[in-house]
């Protein structure tokens, strides 16, 4: 073939291209390929010990089995699809419990109660083996402003506490410390915290960090601050012989400053480069920020427009960096107004305004699902049921279109494919793709439900549909 380009031509005009393309993969890896938590609980450091995570747990279950004693009960309360159909008496509720329970499971699939059934067993089985993914022990709002003793003391117990969950295996699978932000107020306070906290650890663990540790500093407005903090890892990480970067870190986002800072540039990148890799994970404050937009108490929610805004913002700013990103809680609790030996009444005005928080929840929870948000926070162990209810739900409802869309496009080998409506193309390979990764990653479904797509499990470890197509292509 006759070419008008030589090759010292090409080399001329592409120049410098490589470094520059090699310099933005550097920077755009992709998706880490490690587990991320879909939840983090946040509680008050003078609460902890090294058992907590199980007796929240527990607590949990004791929430769901009150409020939701079974699938019907449990469908109604979140609304979940083929609620409509489920009886309101108690007597037919039990009756529709008994029948589905004696169902073969290719009945079962068929019947209108099926989603809920199943998503109340996963749950069920959720909380009782792995109730709590995250913990972060908190010496910032959940733990307020104390006197110096009080909080020193608190920080040497919580770390002692830490290694002995260490030693007995009760931790969560990721655990951390929120300690108080490094501004000019606070800055002393947070540090000390920090120092007395991880002194004591890797002296009572012999220099041991526990798995997945990670150091939250909250209401980053500059990256200075974060500076700040990766110095005193650095010398930690010397004095206790620990490997170079073992100190991880995420910081919350939660002023408007953070999103837009005063020259109109979002300063979150910066942010991350200023960690010197030790930046794993983006929070998202939602009752700080909505107050530093002037928002009234009233219509502090997950779900506000100036919330969404910082969303996609954050989002726009770190996707495909690595850098995981979570969103805030709901601080709507469902808790019964009502305690002691109660009457029926009582049960039941319980019965309603947890339900009612429960769906509220639920809902902020699927909103931040939608936004691409798949990691909350969660205040109060009544709302772990919610937590895995909506996570679930929200992958499952869409799972079986999901695997036949997904499974035609690939045996297509990218060439467009119509399935019913649905236009795919190879955009939309790619998010069917991050479906059922991120579907995998929350506990929705099991590897062989991926494998279900025609998948193998190398190809679904590329995490790139277009790797999935090019290896297809290759080998035809």
């Amino acid at each position: 073939m006759n070419l008008s380009i030589s090759q010292n031509k090409k080399a001329s005009i592409f120049g410098d291209l490589s470094v520059a393309n090699q310099t933005f993969n550097e920077i755009y890896k992709g998706d880490r390929e490690d587990r991320q938590p879909i939840h983090t609980v946040y509680g008050g450091a003078n609460l902890f010990k090294s058992t907590t995570t199980n007796a929240l747990g527990n607590i949990a279950l004791k929430s769901l089995v009150t409020y939701a004693p079974n699938f019907v009960e449990f469908g109604i309360a979140f609304q979940l699809k083929g609620h409509e159909t489920f009886p309101l008496e108690k007597e037919a509720q039990q009756k529709l419990v008994e029948t589905i329970e004696n169902l073969s499971v290719e009945a079962l699939q068929e019947h209108p109660a099926a989603f809920a059934y199943g998503i109340y067993q996963k749950v069920i089985a959720k909380l009782k083996k792995e109730a709590v993914e995250d913990f972060r022990i908190d010496f910032e709002d959940g733990f307020g402003n104390r006197s110096d003793t009080e909080e020193d003391e608190t920080a040497i117990f919580a770390a002692q506490q830490v290694a002995k969950g260490m030693a007995e295996n009760t931790l969560s699978p990721f655990i951390g410390i929120r300690i108080k932000p490094f501004t000019e107020e606070l800055k002393e306070r947070g540090l000390r915290t920090l120092d007395l906290f991880l002194t004591t650890l890797l002296t009572e663990s012999k220099g041991k960090l526990p798995n997945n540790f990670v150091v939250m500093l909250p209401k980053v407005t500059i990256a200075e601050q974060i500076i700040a903090l990766v110095l005193f890892f650095e010398l930690i990480e010397e004095k206790f012989n620990l490997e170079k970067g073992a100190l991880k870190m995420e910081f919350m986002v939660e002023t408007t400053q953070a999103v837009m800072d005063h020259t109109g540039i979002n300063p979150l990148y910066r942010f991350i480069l200023a960690s010197k890799g030790r930046c794993i994970a983006t929070h998202f404050g939602t009752y700080d920020y909505t107050a530093s937009c002037n928002i009234t108490a009233s219509y502090q929610e997950m779900d506000h427009p100036v919330c969404d805004f910082a969303h996609h913002m954050t989002k726009v700013a770190l996707a495909h960096t690595g850098v995981w990103l979570s969103d805030g809680a709901t601080n709507t609790m469902p808790i019964g107004p009502h305690r002691g030996d109660l009457t029926k009444e009582q049960e039941e005005e319980n019965k309603i305004v947890v339900h009612r928080a429960w769906l509220k929840g639920y809902k902020h929870i699927r909103h931040s699902l939608w936004n691409g948000y798949y990691q909350g926070w969660d205040l109060n162990p009544a709302q772990l049921p919610m937590r895995y209810t909506a996570v679930y739900a929200f992958f499952l409802e869409s799972y079986d279109d999901a695997v036949l869309r997904l499974k035609t496009f690939v045996e297509k080998a990218a060439r467009a494919t119509l399935i019913g409506d649905v236009f795919d193309d190879a955009a939309t390979g790619q998010g069917l793709l991050n479906y059922f990764l991120k579907a995998l990653n929350s506990g929705a479904i099991t590897i062989d439900e991926v494998l279900a797509t025609g998948l193998t499990l190398e190809e679904i470890r590329t995490r790139s549909f277009a790797k999935i197509l090019k290896g297809r292509r290759t080998n035809m």
